[in-house]
């Protein structure tokens, strides 16, 4: 009952005036920021973050985290209509969505789509409402040891359980521990690895690395693509809205099924993107026409979009509880969070639950103004489809530089962006994953520090990280999720050469 009190009173703050309007320009700026491929949810919050640095921390966090569930929502859009896909975890979404434009169901998909993101988003603003505030209390019980344990799964669990190549995701995880530990050591005040350069005292800001990852690298490949949109026509009226939502509860079985799946990935680093194709496998797998998949069934839509959405947004649910982001963007607001003075974490719930429950409460008034607004405005945004790249890019790209030199003001953080920028570009034309590397720069100081602090606490004895039942739990889980890859491999390998001998004929 203390939750649901908590709640509304965070409604009181999200429903002013003032934060009604930043929820309703962040919900339109992300709608813009999901069409067009050259940014995404997490280089639009990153470009647009120090915009917020004068704000409120209340306001901003709103305005920030709408243009996120505007980026969800506005991903499909170019998915159905162009088979482009908006987001990385709309390419799922394109499979069975596009079929259906080119039959000139485009409403009926576009409808789908967004009461599905509508639905899987709710399914994780409700996750995290009543259990963000039972891990945080839970998470009261960590010193610095049990802190390192959760770091340590977390970096583990991106290598156990990622869909990339191993020593790929190891390779991003080194780069971004190396980028963390530049600048002055906050236990020993040292200086490490500036090389005599004065701009590098402060180390490496997460915001102007993460513009040039995500932003510039996004340009310099779209440019390299070629990319040549072509309009087409897209009408939402009511009638279609309702003939599609009349048919929606034959799905609730597919809905349900992949809100679960997401939160699940949202949660853990599995993420939107993985969330999207177990989803729609998913329902192919228990469809009683899975031959109809690919060629403009409208639950192939639902699938992906709703694991989506749920993953999206319950990857909130770490950041804001112990303070470890579970997607990409959660690490972008999870930057902001620390620049506003907040820590997050468990004693965020407690120090601050002006600002948690409001932007809580913002989360779901967020949603349903982004649903209200996509089927408003579906035609405008797919004209914006019809504009040359050519002249969308280079905005793109001053956007991006002023965002850099807002931080700190200095130009030389323009030439960092475009060094990471060209990094980001290399990573992704040889496939190495980026979000390791942004959770490592993010967390690399934080868990030296524990680790630091847990050792000195014990004298430098290492059984400091088995001393108690929790931190034991955490260590060993860790472990196992680093191994996870290797056993199951060895496991499928061991079936495969059993099956053989089992089935065959017994000799005389």
């Amino acid at each position: 009952m203390d939750d649901l009190h908590q709640l509304m009173l965070g409604f009181q703050v999200a429903l002013s005036w003032t934060n009604v309007m930043f929820m309703i320009v962040g919900v339109l700026l992300g709608i813009v920021v999901g069409v067009l491929p050259g940014l995404g949810g997490p280089n639009g919050v990153a470009i647009l973050l120090p915009l917020t640095f004068g704000m409120d921390p209340t306001s901003a966090i709103i305005l920030l985290s709408s243009i996120y569930w505007g980026a969800l929502f506005g991903g499909a859009i170019t998915s159905i209509l162009f088979n482009i896909p908006g987001e990385a975890w709309s390419v799922a979404t394109t499979f069975d969505g596009y079929p259906m434009a080119q039959q000139g169901k485009a409403g009926e998909a576009l409808t789908a789509a967004f009461t599905a993101s509508f639905i899987g988003a709710l399914a994780g603003v409700i996750l995290i409402t009543f259990v963000a505030p039972l891990v945080a209390k839970f998470a009261l019980r960590f010193g610095p040891a049990e802190f390192f344990g959760v770091f340590f799964l977390t970096f583990c669990s991106f290598i156990g359980m990622g869909k990339e190549n191993k020593a790929k995701i190891v390779a991003s995880l080194a780069i971004g521990f190396l980028l963390a530990a530049v600048g002055l050591d906050t236990i020993s005040g040292d200086l490490r690895l500036t090389f005599g350069v004065s701009e590098l005292i402060k180390g490496f800001d997460f915001l102007v690395v993460v513009i040039g990852l995500f932003g510039v690298s996004e340009i310099l490949l779209t440019i390299e693509e070629g990319l040549h949109f072509k309009g087409k026509k897209a009408q939402i009226d009511l009638k279609v809205v309702l003939r599609t939502w009349a048919a929606l509860p034959r799905y609730w079985a597919t809905l349900i099924r992949s809100s679960i799946v997401g939160m699940w990935m949202g949660v853990t680093p599995g993420g939107a993107i993985a969330a999207s194709f177990m989803g729609y496998g998913l329902a192919k797998r228990f469809s009683r026409t899975p031959e109809n998949f690919g060629r403009g069934e409208i639950e192939g839509v639902l699938a992906p979009e709703t694991a989506a959405h749920a993953a999206g947004t319950s990857a909130l649910l770490p950041m804001l509880a112990l303070g470890i982001p579970g997607s990409a963007t959660a690490a972008v607001l999870l930057g902001g969070l620390m620049i506003w003075g907040l820590q997050p974490g468990p004693l965020l719930f407690i120090e601050n639950k002006e600002f948690v429950w409001g932007l809580i409460a913002s989360m779901y008034l967020g949603n349903v103004a982004g649903l209200l607004i996509v089927l408003a405005t579906v035609p405008v945004f797919a004209a914006i489809m019809r504009i040359p790249f050519a002249l969308v890019a280079p905005i793109i790209l001053i956007v991006c530089a002023i965002g850099a030199y807002t931080v700190e003001s200095s130009r030389f953080d323009i030439w960092l962006m475009l060094v990471f920028g060209v990094i980001g570009y290399i990573f992704k034309k040889l496939d190495y994953p980026l979000a390791p590397l942004v959770l490592a720069l993010v967390l690399g100081d934080r868990a030296e520090d524990a680790f630091r602090q847990a050792l000195l606490g014990s004298g430098g004895n290492l059984s400091v990280f088995f001393s108690n039942g929790l931190v034991s739990t955490l260590m060993v889980m860790g472990l196992a999720l680093l191994f996870w890859g290797p056993l199951s491999a060895g496991t499928g390998f061991l079936r495969r050469r059993l099956a053989p001998a089992r089935s065959a004929p017994l000799g005389r």
